[in-house]
């Protein structure tokens, strides 16, 4: 491990200072290539945009059978739904219902596993598109460069085989200590120089930090999927960091018309969007698809 991390300082040192912001510069325009809508396309388009909704499969809680959950979600607004590795249910029943409804499982979360093979296949399985990854996590056990070296390697290492199978392997920027800027995120996913590397961009992660259209702005192109949900700075000073979360979508700090406008000025206008909070019944789901709705204006 000494070596790997000698190697990988030893590339770092001759990265300049100048080819770091040459790079940098890059992903910024790339970020900003495609050619922004006028105010009025941009407000039409808003308006009837092809974004489609869905949730995580965990967040449906009622007791009921799975063609019953997909029923819930079709008759909620939703367009599909994500399954995760841990979820207990029987593959074959959930691929029946989503063919029943038309509620898709769009995609397939790996989380923070190392066998991504077995996620591309069950994506692919469902009829997914994709397969979200958690990329590591940093701590004093766990160096940066140490990190950052071997989760590219466990990426290149299954990109090959996911462009076979036509899944792309998202990364998704979490609370890990890891890929803490846009412009080292596009870094990470541009080296792997792979068209089946990209992002999962959870909109509401990035508020603690950060603002949402200027990681959209910056990730650009390399967002195929988004996560919704809210984060309120206010409970995280009152009520503590993770407290931050304990709000409805459009109750918290999300700047939702910048994230719409910056959305629309990279072009997401027909990619998935799924939410990530409290789940519940079919009342609960309802005001979920209600909330995305305004958020995203999607009506």
């Amino acid at each position: 491990m000494l070596d790997q991390t000698n190697r990988f300082i030893d590339l770092r040192d001759q990265f300049s200072r100048r080819t770091f912001l040459k790079q940098a510069s890059a992903s910024l325009l790339a970020g900003s290539l495609i050619q922004p809508v006028s105010a009025i396309g941009a407000e039409s388009a808003a308006s009837s945009n092809g974004i489609k909704k869905a949730v995580k499969y965990q967040m449906i809680l009622e007791k009921v059978s799975v063609l019953d959950k997909f029923k819930m979600l079709k008759d909620a607004g939703f367009d599909g739904t994500e399954m995760h590795y841990r979820t207990k249910v029987d593959p074959k029943e959930v691929k029946r219902a989503s063919e029943t409804t038309g509620v898709r499982v769009h995609g397939f979360i790996n989380s923070d596993r190392d066998d991504l093979k077995d996620s591309i296949d069950q994506s692919k399985y469902y009829g997914g598109t994709t397969v979200l990854v958690v990329a590591g996590r940093v701590d004093q056990k766990n160096p940066y460069e140490v990190v950052y070296q071997q989760q590219q390697a466990k990426l290149r290492k299954n990109l090959p085989y996911a462009e076979k199978q036509g899944i792309k392997l998202l990364v998704e920027n979490v609370w890990n200590n890891f890929l803490l800027s846009p412009l080292e995120m596009a870094r990470f996913i541009d080296e792997l120089e792979s068209p089946a590397a990209g992002v999962y961009f959870d909109v509401g992660n990035v508020v603690r930090f950060g603002w949402p259209d200027q990681w959209i702005r910056i990730l650009g192109p390399r967002i195929v999927k988004l996560d919704i949900k809210e984060y309120s700075r206010k409970k995280q000073k009152d009520e503590g960091l993770w407290k931050g979360f304990n709000v409805e979508i459009n109750d918290g700090d999300c700047d939702w018309p910048a994230v719409r406008k910056a959305l629309q000025e990279i072009g997401y206008t027909q990619g998935w969007a799924t939410a990530e909070v409290k789940g519940g019944d079919r009342k609960r789901l309802q005001e979920i698809s209600e909330r995305m709705d305004r958020a995203l204006a999607l009506t």
